[in-house]
């Protein structure tokens, strides 16, 4: 709770400020080559999947998640439940989206709609189709962090690339999130929910994508995206070292057997007998 207000009173104000109000991103370059990031795929989404990976670094992964005999899933609870949230998301993201272009113009506002939407349905028939291929079978986990990936990939451009190349962009948004979580699970970076990959590799490709599909600068855009991120793990890392060093930031083993259910609010979730 400490470090997320400091995250959001500081360093996404920071982050945000660098592109949006007149800050030196949105100044780059000049005119068309300036950094363009709409809706924040790179100043919202990528600080959010920067900072993400610096905590875990710090964290470490979960008690028994990697053993000698390879990688043990550690299960949700309820994938009815997480798709529920999914699509929660989903519908919150055409408020995200849809609000950023600050005006109730029907066209600009119709465009992002469609395009937000799109993005969305690719990216989950894209992470389903490569589940089936990589993991033999069309994993539900990824096919909700496929909708997520078609979101963030089409945040930074909703409003400035075609229909089908929203598709585009959500599509490979999909496939990409499907290899990024697989590869942090291999190098041992536990991510439970697949944030960083979600938020983090998917906003550089939907920045980058700008450039190949809605006319922006490429130079600029990976300048941008460089910059952010950097600062963003950098901030991220010494915030949560500090705290880790002040306070501590894992509970005890015997609390993370028993759960934090039991530890933090005193009952269990479920009576299971």
């Amino acid at each position: 709770m400490i470090f997320s207000t400091i995250l959001v009173a500081l360093g996404y104000t920071i982050a945000g400020s660098w592109h949006w109000g007149g800050g030196w991103l949105g100044g780059l370059g000049g005119g068309d080559a300036a950094f363009y990031d709409f809706a924040g795929s790179t100043v919202v989404h990528g600080v959010g999947g920067a900072a993400a990976l610096a905590c875990v670094i710090i964290l470490g992964p979960r008690k028994g998640k990697y053993t000698s005999e390879g990688i043990k899933p550690i299960l949700g609870h309820s994938l009815p439940l997480a798709a529920i949230g999914v699509f929660l998301l989903f519908f919150g993201w055409f408020g995200f989206n849809g609000g950023s272009v600050l005006s109730a113009n029907p066209g600009p506002l119709g465009l992002v709609f469609t395009t937000t939407a799109l993005a969305a349905a690719a990216g989950a028939v894209t992470s389903i189709f490569t589940s089936i291929f990589v993991l033999k079978k069309p994993d539900l986990s990824m096919a909700l962090n496929g909708i997520l990936a078609g979101l963030v990939s089409i945040t930074a451009g909703a409003d400035s690339v075609s229909p089908w190349a929203a598709v585009l962009m959500g599509a490979i948004g999909g496939v990409i999130v499907v290899f990024s979580i697989l590869f942090f699970d291999k190098i041992k970076i536990d991510d439970p929910v697949g944030a960083i990959s979600v938020h983090g590799t998917c906003g550089i490709w939907g920045t980058l994508a700008v450039a190949i599909f809605g006319g922006a600068n490429f130079m600029s855009q990976l300048i941008g995206v460089v910059a952010v991120y950097i600062f963003a793990f950098v901030f991220s890392f010494v915030i949560f070292f500090i705290l880790k060093l002040i306070m501590g930031v894992r509970v005890s083993e015997e609390e993370e057997s028993e759960g934090l259910d039991i530890a933090e609010h005193g009952a269990p979730a479920y009576n299971i007998t």
